[in-house]
């Protein structure tokens, strides 16, 4: 089953939002072994929605659209497709139910503007909105596009979603005669080139249906293994072979492989070992932090952090001495070493990590430029078990993004040597 994802909006165009969606539902309905041949974003315009939707449903089995289902009057999703189709609208009795009960707990009357959204597509198979106002629709396209299917979604992304899960996916489960599995595979501390150069032939040897992607992101590349078949044992075998090989051949620079960030691959090991962690940060200005408690339960091993931006500030909080400061360097391991000692002491954790640099775009010399962060991490029975420097390349966000992922890369590493 071909499919195709049409994602309607002005702002998507603009770059004023970023098209998550299409991500939702690429993934949702590779779950169901649907796999998406491409994915589009539209104007509000009718005559290009009509001119889209158009290609689309002359290449796709199944084109599925989210946005301009709302209620103003940039939303035209639905006459596009009257045009389309030739189709009239009418009232769904469901979604008006569902539209007044949920209008009747707000205390909102229902106008005319609200209840034209309970108007789908003649012959539509409708879509149950719980978490919003606009009906969705499954819509058989007739012989015009060999009987494609047509879904129809709000933008809004919990309406989506909710929809996705509880209709569309359901409904389209019956129809997919395949089977696909993506397995993720995340590395640390190793570039693109260089993994590529160590699995060359792992990925000059793929089992048939399997594909292998390359997925550079700011702070290194992750993998994604994907295997399209008819069979599930058969999809699942050739499948995990590759990523065993994978594993097998990358291990050490390989933290996960599942869909789990660096940040929780952490927690889950201080939380089996029984440790706790504390931060001191300057450069990265509590972006460890952030990322280590972005994790459900980090109470449970998370003590502390300290944001000592000022050189008063790493002496006052963390005990760095001034001649130390003085005589190497805000900027050096040697202050890096001592913010991670004081850390330790002040939060009373098991383990403990500093940062120190030169995010930019200013603050840098020829000894000490732009990028530069030192790092340092102490355990409460090892003393300090490391310290580095390191470089960076990139604009402030993106250095700060890096120092952060590079303290996170060194506590992983420290933890699997626990």
């Amino acid at each position: 089953m071909r499919t195709e994802i049409v994602s309607i909006g002005d702002e998507l165009l603009k770059g004023q939002r970023v098209n998550t969606n299409a991500a939702f539902i690429a993934g949702a309905l590779a779950g169901i072994g649907v796999p998406v041949g491409r994915i589009v974003s539209c104007s509000d315009l009718e005559t290009e929605m009509v001119s889209v939707l158009t290609e689309s449903l002359e290449r796709a089995d199944l084109v599925v659209v989210t946005g301009g289902l709302g209620p103003t009057r940039d939303d035209r999703t639905r006459k596009a497709v009257q045009t389309l189709l030739h189709r009239g609208l009418e009232l769904s009795e469901e979604a008006y139910r569902n539209l007044v009960k949920r209008m009747k707990l707000r205390g909102v009357e229902i106008s005319d503007s609200l209840r034209d959204q309970a108007m789908v597509i003649e012959g539509s198979h409708v879509i149950p909105n719980t978490k919003g106002t606009a009906a969705g629709m499954i819509i058989r396209c007739g012989e015009q596009f060999d009987h494609h299917y047509l879904v129809l979604m709000p933008g809004v992304p919990s309406e989506m979603q909710a929809m996705m899960e509880l209709t569309v996916l359901p409904y389209f489960a019956v129809l997919s005669s395949t089977v696909i599995r993506h397995t993720p595979v995340k590395t640390i501390g190793i570039g693109e080139s260089t993994l590529a150069e160590m699995i060359v032939d792992i990925e000059d040897r793929l089992p048939e249906g399997t594909t292998l992607a390359y997925l550079p992101h700011a702070a290194g590349v992750n993998l994604m293994i994907s295997t399209i078949g008819v069979k599930q044992d058969d999809v699942d075998r050739d499948n995990s072979s590759v990523v065993d090989a994978i594993v097998h051949r990358a291990g050490k620079f390989i933290f996960a492989t599942s869909d789990v960030t660096l940040e929780e691959t952490i927690g889950r090991m201080l939380s089996e070992k029984g440790m706790t962690v504390a931060v001191a940060e300057s450069c990265t200005g509590g972006l460890v932090a952030s990322r280590l408690t972005d994790v459900a339960g980090s109470s449970l091993y998370f003590l502390q952090g300290f944001v000592t931006y000022s050189n008063q500030a790493k002496q006052k909080t963390l005990g760095v001495q001034k001649e130390l400061i003085e005589s190497f360097g805000a900027v050096s391991e040697e202050v890096a070493r001592a913010m991670a000692k004081g850390c330790l002491e002040k939060s009373g954790a098991d383990i403990a990590v500093a940062t120190t640099g030169i995010a930019g775009p200013s603050g840098g010399s020829p000894e000490k430029p732009v990028g530069i962060v030192c790092l340092a991490i102490a355990g409460k029975t090892s003393g300090t078990l490391l310290s580095k420097t390191l470089f960076m390349q990139g604009d402030r966000e993106r250095n700060k993004f890096r120092f952060s992922e590079a303290a996170l890369r060194e506590l992983w590493e420290c933890m699997m040597g626990t």
